[in-house]
This record gives C-alpha cells, sequence and structure tokens, in this order.
C-alpha cells in the first residue's frame, strides 16, 4: 500500500512537472511570438545626438526694460472724480524712469557652416545683446555675439548670424510632409538653462491649430519640452530637422509644438536672401464653411473658404470674385478651411499668377489672377450695436426683423439701401445660437438682396426650406460677414 501511494504520488509530481515546463515553453513561444510580431526592439539614440548635438546652440539675451515708479498709494481712486483732484495733491512727483536688464534663455541650431542660426522669434525679440553658446571642444561652450539676420513674428522665426574662423557643425532640414504620425523624435535644447538636454518621443499629430498665429499648422510630440527649449530643432531618425520646438501646454504633460520644416524653411530662405518675407494676398475676407452654410450653399461637404467681403481694387476684386464665393481651390490645391486657403496663398510669393476655384450659384469657376502682397496688420474684427424695435416675428429662425429706416441705417452708419434690422433673437433660437444679434444687419439671404420682410419670408419658404439653412450677409459696426442659420424642422 505504501509503495503504491508513493508511486501514484511521483506519478502525479512527473505529470504536474511535465505541465509546468509545456507551460512555459508555450508562455516562452508566444513571447517571443509577440516580439517579432510587433518588432519592440527600442531605437538607439546615442550616435544620433552624437552627430546632432553639435550643432545645436544656447542663447542667451539681454535687454533693457524701462520703468517709470510713481507714487502707489492712491491707484485705486476713481478717476473723474472730484476724489481724484482732491487725493492727486498729497501725491508725490513721479520718479524719473529706471531701468533694469532683463535676461531670458533660449534654444537654437546651425544651419550653415558660415554661422546662420535657426531660432524662434520670441527668443531674441526686442534683445540688446544675444550670446550663443556652442558645445566647444571637451565639453567647454565656445561663446560668439550673434546679430539678427531678418524675424518673422507671424510664424515666430528668426535667423542670426555668428561669425567663426572655422567651419561650424550644421544640421540639415528634412521633409516634414512625408512624416507620420508615431514616428520617433528627439528634442536637444536648453531647458531651465541645462544646456544641451535631450528628450526623446513621437510625433503624436499633425496640423495642430493652438491660435499662435494665422499659418498654425504645428506638429504636436510627447518628447519632454520646456521653458528654454523655444528654438531647438526636433529631429528625425534620419538626423534631419523636421521641426522647430516653439510652444507646450503649460498645464499639460507630453505636449509640446514645433513648427514643421517645410513651412520654417520657406520663411528662412526668404530671410537669409532679403532680410523679410514677402505673403501672396488675395483681397479678401474669408469665413470657415460650416455645415449650415454648405446646405444653404448647395455644397455636397463642408469644405473650402467663404469670402465675407472683396477689398476694391485687391487681386480678387480684379480678378472678379465676389462676396458669396466659397473658394475650394487655388494653384490647383484643394482648400479645406479658411486657415489650409491663409496658408496655401501665404506661401506663395506677390506677383505669382495663380488659378482660383470657387464655387457660386451651384457651379464651380475658375479665377486667374495676380498675387499681391500681404500685409501682417491686415484683420478683421466684429462687434454688435444695439438698437431694439419692434418688428415682425420670423418664427422659423427665432429672430425679429423690420426693414432698416433711413434714421437708424444713419445712426449705425449703413450706407447701403434696402436690409432688415434684427430687433430680437430669442435665445436658444437657431438664429442665436448661430450668433445673430440684435442690431445687426441682414443685407442678403442665400444671396438675395432684402428690402422688406416679405423678401425673406419668401427665401425661406422657398430656396432656405429646400436646402435646410439660410445664409445671410450680416453687417455689424460697419463689418460685413457671412452667417449660416439653419432652419428649425420643428417649427
Amino acid at each position: 500500500m505504501h509503495k503504491r501511494f508513493l508511486s501514484s504520488l511521483l506519478a502525479v509530481m512527473l505529470f504536474s512537472a511535465a505541465g509546468t515546463g509545456l507551460a512555459q515553453a508555450q508562455t516562452v513561444d508566444a513571447g517571443q511570438s509577440r516580439r517579432a510580431l510587433f518588432n519592440i526592439t527600442l531605437p538607439d539614440f546615442t550616435e544620433l545626438v552624437k552627430k546632432a548635438g553639435p550643432a545645436v546652440v544656447n542663447i542667451s539675451t539681454e535687454k533693457t526694460v524701462e520703468r517709470r515708479q510713481g507714487s502707489q498709494f492712491f491707484w485705486n481712486i476713481p478717476k473723474g472724480t472730484p476724489f481724484e483732484d482732491f487725493f492727486k495733491q498729497f501725491e508725490p512727483p513721479a520718479s524719473q524712469p529706471q531701468t533694469r536688464k532683463e535676461r531670458s534663455l533660449g534654444s537654437g541650431f546651425l544651419i550653415s557652416e558660415d554661422g546662420y542660426i535657426v531660432t524662434n522669434n520670441h527668443v531674441v525679440e526686442n534683445a540688446s545683446s544675444i550670446t550663443v553658446n556652442l558645445e566647444g571642444a571637451n565639453n567647454r561652450p565656445a561663446s560668439f555675439s550673434a546679430e539678427i539676420v531678418g524675424t518673422d513674428p507671424e510664424t515666430d522665426l528668426a535667423l542670426l548670424k555668428i561669425e567663426s574662423d572655422n567651419p561650424l557643425p550644421y544640421l540639415e532640414f528634412g521633409n516634414s510632409k512625408n512624416l507620420e504620425v508615431g514616428e520617433w523624435v528627439i528634442a536637444i535644447g536648453n531647458p531651465f538653462g541645462l544646456d544641451h538636454s535631450v528628450t526623446k518621443g513621437i510625433i503624436s499629430a499633425k496640423g495642430r491649430n493652438i491660435q499662435a498665429g494665422p499659418f498654425d499648422s504645428f506638429l504636436q510630440t510627447d518628447a519632454s519640452i520646456n521653458p528654454g527649449n523655444s528654438g531647438g530643432p526636433l529631429i528625425d531618425m534620419r538626423g534631419k530637422v523636421i521641426g522647430i520646438n516653439t510652444a507646450i501646454i503649460a498645464s499639460g504633460q507630453g505636449i509640446g509644438f514645433a513648427i514643421p520644416s517645410n513651412m520654417a524653411q520657406d520663411v528662412i530662405n526668404q530671410l537669409r536672401t532679403d532680410k523679410t518675407v514677402k505673403r501672396g494676398w488675395l483681397g479678401v475676407q474669408i469665413q470657415n464653411v460650416d455645415d449650415a452654410t454648405a446646405k444653404a450653399m448647395g455644397l455636397s461637404e463642408t469644405t473650402g473658404a467663404l469670402v465675407g467681403e472683396v477689398f476694391p481694387g485687391e487681386p480678387a476684386d480684379k480678378a472678379g470674385m465676389k462676396p458669396g464665393d466659397i473658394i475650394i481651390a487655388v494653384n490647383g490645391e484643394t482648400v479645406v478651411d479658411n486657415s489650409d486657403l491663409l496658408r496655401k496663398v501665404a506661401a506663395l510669393k506677390p506677383g505669382t499668377e495663380v488659378p482660383v476655384k470657387v464655387w457660386r450659384d451651384g457651379k464651380e469657376l475658375t479665377f486667374n489672377l495676380t498675387l499681391g502682397a500681404r500685409d501682417s496688420g491686415l484683420s478683421a474684427q466684429g462687434g454688435a450695436p444695439g438698437k431694439p424695435g419692434e418688428g415682425s416675428k420670423e418664427a422659423t429662425l427665432g429672430i425679429s426683423v423690420k426693414p432698416l429706416s433711413k434714421e437708424e441705417a444713419k445712426a449705425l452708419g449703413y450706407e447701403e439701401e434696402g436690409g432688415l434690422l434684427v430687433v430680437d433673437a430669442a435665445p436658444d433660437s437657431p438664429a442665436a445660437e448661430a450668433g445673430l444679434r440684435e442690431g445687426d444687419i441682414l443685407q442678403t439671404a442665400n444671396l438675395q438682396k432684402l428690402s422688406s420682410v416679405a423678401d425673406l419670408q419668401t427665401i425661406i419658404k422657398n430656396d432656405a426650406k429646400e436646402k435646410g439653412a439660410v445664409m445671410f450677409k450680416v453687417v455689424r459696426r460697419g463689418q460685413s460677414f457671412f452667417l449660416a442659420v439653419p432652419l428649425d424642422k420643428n417649427k
């Protein structure tokens, strides 16, 4: 009995060991299969850093700031009140302007052996002196005084120049257009004054618009970028610069933004040649096309840029473009939205002849025009006057309108004929949610002039009802723009 028990126990142990060995073998095989399937071998960045690092520079700037110190005792006294004059007699005279030095740090990189350096405009803006430190021999920094060749605030880029007796190491631009999300990249820079710090990550996204400027189309990366990294390179695994590190989200982690190399290279080439940047100009005020606008205009998809205003005498006006046109292609390239149109036109030089394709009255038209020169100070803003009154209710949209009297037109600075005055926009109505306000002047509906409430009712009943939306040309504080309102089908 005892022998049979030992024999059974031995058999169970052997079976268990065999099963365990089999399970381990299966686990090993599965692990090897997964590694083979996903190829999870991580890259080695050491050689890349050795080659790219010497061309990255640290930039320190100094600027003089003027401050005028006066009394701080009565700063909160309301202006224009009797108390202001009373307390002013006790206030000591303002002191003479005082100046102090402000220092800041940033990064950059050499793009030629004769000393041209790329960085951000905000790194060197208003600087009275700029010092560039290179990674010298035996890790001993070599310092140079730098001069600004040119800057472009609209893309936040700057080109510097240093003089050296010896050829300098430099980096070449890569093609950011061919980048894929998920590609490995490294950032080298001067975060918090820690020179030549290296971080690695991937391209997280492309074409990000963070409202930093008119030509936003940033690369997003999770490679750590911190204050002081500004102006430094974002480098791909081939050792090419595919971005210039520019911005971060202070409250986030692993979210940094870089100017794509293709955009930067064009700007830098112009700065190097002309010390300034010249951009193409159509001479139109534009808006995005939303779903309601696309419906109102008979477009099958939400794309293009809606022309809100054509400036007299400018290229678009000379070519025959009109407010209400939707620009769908420039120079043979499809226009996605108004930001895309800005970038495409700005990338072309003034004087360039380009075909511009527009959508008008349900048809595609092509205009050939010669681009003008963009003024970086041009902008368009709108506000709202407020002249409420009595009017007829257009329940489908949720607004009350009335014909514009001569007195109201004069008070609002409106010199055109016709038009309807919005006297009320019901809260939560389609019109209010689309952005119409009291005091707006409705000049056209679906590109048809408005002179009476009956005009608007007819357009809504026929054309707009079929399309599901009505697009108004609105005049607000002297600025005209288009605004599309979807019809409320519950009314």
